[in-house]
């Protein structure tokens, strides 16, 4: 059978225009289903970072936007199996101008804020910038990328205006990390913001990010610290690291069912360009199946020359639709919600063999019936088609 290649190969190229512009067709949907693919991967599929799977997240069993008590964080560093604790909030607020999505980042108040770089041990930053942020009340660090965004150095002034709290952060930047993931982010010492808030909401903190022991320990922990407020009138959920992330996803709806119906989507989509193209194909070349099978060629032979024609194609498409799926995937993971996702591959194996498995698959179905129809094709019409 392979001595059939080059004729395989000619034959894909007989009609340049129409397969050049088929390989793109497949290659822009193989590139969506490539991204689509690498971010339900990183979801649902990926394991935590040794430094994640040492995290869990507790916050209100209600809601992720109903506070719960500070008092509760003393309780927590009691449980056995917890190495440290520290409240976290979201605070929100308008940098600049609003109405510019590039404008947002994340900014999380933190508290005692020492306990930052101890909980989230891959951040990376020089010890002195480290000491200078803990001791300004009104100092923060901020992520490589951010700085690199907005061309931010240390001892520059950033003022966000309050929306969800009053009054305006007027933040000095003492320190820049490194971060093996996304970086647009912005922490500084929740104590500044609770100054000025009601009595009513100072004993309030949106979650608390819990360090344990070892991985091992960790159901445990959660377990315990939701025991342990079950019967208070604030109850608690406790999560790993992986799964809080995944709850900011999941107020979008139900993404994993999302993702899914638009893979399907488009491979069905692309099925139909793929089976017209190559129904086309085969029906301009009646006559010339007559020949070969004139000199030889079997019914069997012609299926194989032309599920091979079609598979060749789809699998060039394939491959170039994994190509450009690796740089919007990269996009994807420096964007503003890419702090909110795992660490997506660039290029990931995985998700080139599903491409490449998916165009083989198109190439194969939308070719097989036209393929054998003109397999069986006896002579004497295919001779006589004028097509």
């Amino acid at each position: 059978m392979f001595r059939y290649l080059p004729l395989i190969v000619k034959n894909c190229w007989r009609n340049r225009r129409r397969t050049s512009l088929t390989i793109a067709s497949i290659g822009v949907s193989m590139c969506l289903l490539g991204v689509l693919i690498a971010v339900y991967h990183a979801l649902y599929l990926s394991d935590a970072t040794p430094n994640q799977a040492l995290r869990v997240v507790t916050r209100n069993r209600i809601s992720l936007t109903v506070p719960i008590p500070l008092f509760y964080r003393d309780r927590i560093r009691q449980v056995p199996g917890v190495q440290e604790v520290m409240s976290s909030q979201w605070f929100n607020g308008v940098y600049k101008d609003a109405r510019d999505p590039k404008n947002f980042f994340a900014r999380f108040g933190v508290d005692p804020p020492e306990k930052l770089f101890t909980i989230f041990g891959e951040l990376k930053i020089p010890e002195d910038q480290k000491q200078a942020f803990i001791r300004d009340r009104t100092g923060t660090v901020i992520g490589r990328d951010l700085a690199s965004k907005f061309n931010f150095h240390i001892g520059d002034r950033i003022t966000i205006i309050g929306d969800i709290y009053p009054g305006n952060l007027e933040l000095t930047v003492r320190g820049i990390f490194d971060s093996p993931r996304q970086s647009e982010v912005l922490y500084f010492n929740w104590a500044y913001v609770r100054e000025g808030l009601p009595e009513s909401r100072k004993g309030e903190v949106g979650t608390f990010d819990i360090l344990c022991d070892s991985a091992g320990v960790v159901p445990h922990v959660a377990n315990t610290i939701d025991d342990e407020f079950h019967n208070s009138p604030v109850q608690t959920r406790t999560e790993t690291e992986q799964a809080f992330m995944l709850s900011f996803v999941g107020m979008l709806g139900n993404v994993k069912l999302f993702l899914v119906s638009i893979c399907a989507a488009v491979m069905f989509t692309i099925l139909l360009v793929s089976g017209n193209t190559m129904a086309m194909s085969v029906r301009e070349r009646v006559r010339e199946v007559g020949v070969l099978k004139t000199l030889g060629f079997t019914g069997g032979n012609i299926l194989f020359i032309i599920l091979g024609e079609a598979c060749a194609i789809s699998i060039a498409g394939g491959t170039l639709g994994f190509l450009l799926s690796t740089l919007m995937t990269g996009g994807v993971q420096k964007s503003p919600a890419g702090m909110f996702l795992p660490p997506i591959r660039r290029f990931d194996p995985a998700v080139a063999s599903v491409c490449i498995l998916v165009a083989l698959g198109i190439g194969l179905l939308s070719a097989f019936i036209p393929a054998w129809n003109a397999s069986r094709t006896n002579i004497v019409e295919a001779l006589r088609s004028t097509d």
